[in-house]
């Protein structure tokens, strides 16, 4: 006989599931992001790996490995491309003083000007002010510093993690089959299936959004005559991923650079050319090339962020969108948690308890219609 719970009680083992499940989501980090990392650069992967040992009669350990090495090496390529730039960008800091002080000695101009307010006194609060932003300097300089040796390590780890998934990935999906009854072996293949589908369709189409979107920005910042054209078109295309956030970061990023770099009349075209290249990647690249692979409502991406900032930071705002879609899958697929993925989706159209919703709505949209219709009032 099928027993059923009562809904406070079903809502309360949620609640405390997702309190435990953050709890070890904070506690566990430097294991859990490498892992999602490495299972999701494994699943894009898993393509070129099945072509090696089919059509290349590679063994899997060699397969697996010449996969992991060349995503590594993409990785690697990227990051030293941009440590170049900012090689580049460091030789340059005394004019990016020059600038600053430029800008600093006509703005105290203007306060003088308009406000009455002496240079001495103008020069007495800056001291004050760049006492408190030494001090802040030293632990920004030391936060940075080790976030540089979370970054090898987080590169690390991810490596090991996607080697030993594309390695064991036949092992592991015998573990999940066997971790349920018969009835519901269908139910896991048909989950692993749709996971496998839509990261890899999600993932290599945000793969060419950030081609795309590099290229055009490299092609603006070329024609502005921007001096970091390549770190920055690479920084706009990077960020460009990162949802609703990512645009202002770019944009604050590449007027700060402009403005020391080039001054302030080019800082206008940058901002321009930001904007206007958004607009295309929104409504003709992001639609086509993205398209709708991950069908999730702007409510639950943003609430996703705030939460993925808050237990990772940055890693979290990058791995939100690919984990609530592979949530999504599972709570569309396991009854009793459907609600839920309906609740996360967009698709007005999803056939949960449609009938008494049209029922219900028509009836009262009737009721309403007929009581404000003013031809009722003529048999009065």
């Amino acid at each position: 006989m099928n027993q059923t719970y009562p809904f406070y009680f079903k809502l309360s083992c949620i609640l405390i599931s997702v309190v435990i499940l953050g709890f070890l989501a904070i506690v566990g980090q430097q294991i859990i992001v490498p892992m999602i990392l490495g299972l999701l650069i494994s699943i894009l992967l898993m393509p070129l790996c099945r072509f090696m040992e089919k059509r290349m009669k590679f063994p899997r350990g060699l397969s697996s490995v010449l996969a992991s090495v060349l995503a590594l090496a993409i990785i690697g390529g990227i990051i030293y491309l941009m440590s170049i730039e900012v090689a580049k960008l460091a030789n340059d800091w005394p004019q990016f003083q020059k600038q600053f002080i430029d800008l600093i000695d006509n703005l105290q101009s203007w306060i003088s000007k308009t406000f009455g307010v002496r240079r001495h006194d103008q020069l007495e609060y800056l001291n004050d002010t760049l006492k408190k932003s030494i001090s802040t300097g030293t632990v920004i300089i030391e936060k940075t510093l080790t976030s540089v040796g979370y970054v090898l390590m987080l590169t690390g780890f991810t490596f090991l993690f996607t080697l030993f998934f594309l390695l064991y990935r036949t092992h592991l999906l015998k573990f999940l089959v066997a971790s349920f009854t018969e009835a519901h072996h269908k139910t896991v293949f048909e989950i692993v299936e749709n996971i496998q589908f839509m990261v890899k369709k999600y993932l290599v189409g945000l793969f060419l959004q950030m081609i795309i979107v590099t290229i055009l920005s490299f092609i603006a910042y070329t024609i502005i005559g921007v001096k970091y054209n390549f770190m920055l078109a690479i920084l706009t295309g990077i960020l460009n991923i990162l949802p609703y956030i990512g645009i202002f970061t770019a944009l604050l990023i590449g007027a700060l650079i402009t403005f020391a770099t080039s001054g302030i009349s080019h800082v206008l075209f940058i901002v321009i050319a930001i904007v206007v290249i958004h607009a295309i990647d929104g409504n003709i690249i992001m639609p086509r090339v993205v398209g709708s692979k991950v069908k999730i409502n702007s409510l639950i991406v943003i609430i996703g962020l705030v939460v993925g900032e808050m237990l990772w930071g940055i890693a979290g705002m990058l791995l939100t969108i690919p984990v609530l879609a592979i949530v999504k899958i599972i709570f569309d697929r396991v009854e009793g948690l459907q609600s839920w993925g309906f609740l996360m989706g967009e698709d007005d159209e999803v056939r949960i308890f449609k009938s008494t919703f049209d029922k219900y709505f028509l009836a009262k949209k009737n009721k309403t219609e007929k009581i404000t219709d003013p031809g009722n009032d003529s048999d009065v």
